[in-house]
């Protein structure tokens, strides 16, 4: 699947510093390898509704890391899919009267029109689930050959012959240090994993399941949905969280740097994920797992179930300036979780004025210490409000004192705010 294409990341003397980043699977903050080339997956979005702003914040905060690693002078690998085929998009198709592969496509496009919009870098790999169907196939096969997934008689109205993956047998299946048990990612007890399971597109009630918390590897085919040739599985369609693994298997080093997404997909999603690795593989999934906070609208949850989005596609047509949008978003810590509230992006749009005219008086000599701060505070854990309160400090002197501008600072502090936090002024 074709993805949007990049803005050229404008190149800043000097180099970001060793960055540190919180690992959700560790709770703790750790130094984050320096090697010559890093790997980052980000989980991709079910397309059946626009790009809210829950969506932009967590492609925004993977993003500074995109934008840290290449400023260290490292290439990057990132790769993201789309969930193209999915309850939800099959759901929505049928409510819409829609066909659910129209549905999707006009998603898809309106999403990376929203991340191009934003300046996020586009991934190298952008890969549909309906496109890794051959990979996933093979895949599940190995695993039912392995011990590690089995099939589950219909019952109920339900077909014969879904596959299920085995956590219990998963977990027990190495005594290395690296291996996966059922947790390892979360932290989580069994109480708190059936709760988010149920929540989160599990079937802790399944009948004929051997653990509450085994997830859906195949679904076999139901009459009136789509499906695709399974070879010894049989006609159907995969589960959500084996087509992340295989993907990420296929196009990222195994383990990769850092798998990415919202905090709502640390269980099941990535819990899941890096059990179907281990189980296919025998090495980790990832070595790092980062998550994005969730964001509300005046305090109370974004969702599209809820159906109070902020879309960024609306406001983008209502005549709002993506980068303020962008900088509305980057005044919140990534793992933090907020609220949009329309006195904040107010404010987001009076710091871009602010730093644009900034620009017209900018200090001689001024941008080497602004660029060495705004570094800091994003080696820091990607601190972005940090980030934009040294690049505030730094306007704010720069009006203060009114001095004729300086043509190679103005030029170096536009091209570190662009670089760096990816707000184009």
């Amino acid at each position: 699947m074709k993805s949007w294409t990049s803005r050229p990341v404008p190149e800043l003397p000097g180099s970001m510093p060793q960055l540190r980043l919180y690992d959700t699977a560790l709770g703790r903050v750790v130094d984050v390898e320096r090697q010559p080339e890093q790997s980052m997956y980000v989980c991709g979005i079910t397309p059946y509704d626009a790009t809210h702003m829950g969506h932009a914040a967590s492609y925004v905060a993977f993003d500074l890391l995109n934008r840290a690693w290449r400023d260290a002078g490292i290439r990057v690998s990132y790769v993201q899919n789309v969930t193209d085929i999915d309850d939800p998009l099959l759901e929505r198709a049928t409510a819409t009267g829609v066909d659910w592969r129209d549905l999707a496509q006009s998603q898809i496009d309106l999403f990376q029109t929203d991340m191009d919009a934003l300046n996020v870098l586009a991934p190298n790999h952008y890969i549909g689930a309906v496109e890794a169907i051959p990979d996933i196939v093979p895949a599940i096969e190995q695993l039912i050959a392995d011990g590690v997934a089995y099939r589950v008689a219909g019952s109920g109205g339900e077909p014969d012959g879904d596959v299920y993956y085995d956590v219990e047998t998963a977990g027990k299946r190495s005594d290395a240090t690296d291996a996966w048990t059922l947790g390892d990612v979360s932290g989580l007890g069994e109480k708190e994993m059936l709760e988010l399971f149920a929540e989160r597109g599990g079937d802790p009630a399944r009948a004929g399941k051997r653990h509450a918390l085994d997830p859906l590897l195949w679904r076999v085919a139901r009459d009136g949905e789509p499906s695709w040739p399974g070879a010894t599985l049989g006609d159907g369609r995969p589960g959500w969280h084996i087509e992340c693994t295989v993907i990420a298997q296929k196009y990222l080093p195994a383990p990769f740097t850092v798998q990415g997404g919202g905090s709502d997909l640390v269980f099941p999603h990535h819990e899941m994920g890096a059990g179907h690795a281990y189980s296919l593989s025998g090495v980790p999934l990832a070595r790092h797992y980062s998550h994005a906070g969730m964001v509300g609208l005046d305090g109370e949850k974004m969702s599209k179930s809820k159906g109070n989005l902020v879309l960024v596609s609306k406001l983008r047509a209502a005549g709002e300036e993506p980068a303020a949008i962008r900088l509305a978003i980057l005044a919140h810590h990534y793992r933090s979780d907020w609220s949009w509230t329309e006195a904040e992006f107010a404010e987001a749009k009076h710091r871009l004025s602010q730093w644009r005219a900034a620009l017209d008086h900018a200090p001689a000599g001024s941008a080497a210490a602004l660029i060495s701060a705004m570094r800091d505070e994003l080696a820091n854990d990607l601190n972005a409000p940090g980030a934009i309160a040294a690049v505030d400090s730094w306007a704010e002197e720069a009006i203060r004192t009114g001095a004729d501008k300086s043509a190679q600072d103005t030029a170096l502090v536009t091209d570190a705010i662009d670089a760096l936090l990816g707000v184009e002024l």
